[in-house]
């Protein structure tokens, strides 16, 4: 490994441990991701030629550009996908279209509304995605549940369930998405194969925890139904189908017109943003302008997105100079090609930094097979989607999930591993072993 790399490598690993620390450092880990991204393209300019041997030296200046394009490319068709999305369901959001999750999990009953709320987030993270079903959910859980102690172990099971319910699906988390946008799994593949592992990792967890909750709550509870805008029920009904029947088409829209999955998003996007500004004829004109698409548009998080970018780019200097392949090579002669283990220390990793790297980081590393455990929806693209999502539970930093009802609900590092960690670690576990039983009977 030449010097420069040696320098590249580094430059990554201290960009990467300000990100992990961001809590510590305060400083957005979107900067920090610019900011690597743009040093380690910058270090590879320094010495071009020692990566690309076969371009001539007049022209491998211009070569790295459109290597650039070609890694921007990609990275555009994941951030286009996750801005589209989230545009839709700030759209469905703010125009009442989650009422009905309110009403449907609301109970007396201190366990039927934590099986209530952990089949709803399971469900409604593979459709939507665990971030935004994860803050949908604690919204509604403020309203229903006033005892601290009791609502710390609902969000704690609301991260569990978000991640679970988004490994199995193909726009349910950005790992998934990434890898289903790279083609490396399929739609039908991973919920064919992943669904009844995930369904596992969160079913475990739910039943230890449900004997921390016991009794009723009083009978007082009420969450009245709020106007948040002044369409009629039926015209957010429309709105909440067309956004969440949207998001499903998306991967049929896929199949039929082999156009990648941001078109299908821009095209739900359209259709609804249509949709909503007809509705809108007939609203007084502050109503209009507060829920016009073009004002939800600055609600969408673009320090996300531009974190996005950052590590993605940043992962491709990687790609380029090698060190990916050779990271995959050592990690597969030190476990002798065993998946199960590779993807396992890649799940429990995920849980200590940001999951989005790590997955884009394997995705360099190893190749796509024509078959095997390495072609379309083998065992490793497979189990690295169960991995990188599930894994992400294990620690309240895991996810983003986690990240945001960390912040919502003030839940303490210490608390979630003293707490939370040995269950998410065995409903993990517990999943994996389901996904082995699947492959040595059925597949």
């Amino acid at each position: 490994m030449s010097t420069l790399t040696v320098l590249i490598v580094v430059v990554f690993c201290i960009g990467y441990l300000c990100i992990a620390l961001e809590s510590l450092t305060r400083v957005n880990k979107a900067a920090i991701a610019l900011l690597m991204c743009v040093c380690c393209w910058t270090l590879l300019m320094m010495g071009p030629a020692a990566y690309y041997p076969e371009v001539a030296a007049d022209g491998v200046v211009h070569h790295i550009a459109e290597v650039i394009e070609h890694h921007l490319g990609d990275a555009a068709g994941t951030l286009f996908f996750l801005m589209g999305a989230m545009t839709i369901v700030e759209i469905v959001d703010s125009n009442g279209g989650f009422n009905f999750v309110r009403d449907a999990i609301k109970t007396r009953s201190k366990r039927k509304l934590m099986w209530r709320m952990v089949l709803m987030t399971f469900f409604l993270s593979a459709i939507l995605d665990n971030l935004t079903t994860s803050i949908v959910m604690i919204m509604v859980l403020r309203k229903l549940v006033q005892s601290r102690g009791d609502r710390l172990i609902y969000a704690a099971l609301v991260v569990i369930s978000a991640n679970s319910g988004g490994a199995f699906s193909p726009i349910g988390d950005v790992t998934t998405i990434m890898l289903w946008i790279k083609g490396v799994i399929t739609t039908q593949g991973v919920i064919t194969e992943i669904f009844i592992p995930s369904l596992v990792s969160m079913l475990v967890p739910a039943f230890i925890l449900q004997y921390q909750l016991k009794g009723k709550f009083d009978k007082s509870l009420n969450l009245p139904k709020a106007e948040v805008s002044r369409f009629t029920q039926g015209q957010r009904n429309v709105i909440f189908w067309l956004g969440v029947g949207g998001l499903c088409f998306v991967p049929v829209f896929k199949t039929l017109t082999h156009l990648p999955p941001f078109m299908g998003i821009l095209l739900v996007l359209g259709v609804l943003w249509t949709v909503t500004e007809v509705f809108h004829y007939n609203t007084a004109e502050d109503d209009t302008m507060a829920k016009r698409v073009s004002d939800l548009l600055s609600k969408i998080d673009l320090s996300t997105i531009m974190f996005f970018l950052g590590i993605l780019m940043a992962v491709a200097v990687l790609q380029e100079v090698g060190v990916l392949t050779m990271l995959g090579g050592v990690l597969d002669t030190t476990f002798e090609g065993n998946h199960f283990l590779v993807t396992g220390i890649i799940g429990v990793l995920s849980s200590i930094v940001d999951n989005v790297p790590l997955v884009a980081g394997c995705m360099g590393m190893y190749p796509v097979a024509a078959a095997g455990d390495m072609a379309v929806d083998g065992i490793f693209w497979q189990l690295l989607a169960y991995c990188a999502g599930v894994g992400g539970s294990m620690l309240i930093i895991g996810s983003a999930a986690g990240v945001v009802v960390m912040g919502l609900e003030k839940i303490t590092f210490g608390w979630y591993m003293k707490k939370i960690t040995w269950v998410a670690f065995v409903g993990y576990l517990a999943g994996m072993f389901i996904y082995w039983v699947e492959r040595a009977i059925f597949f």
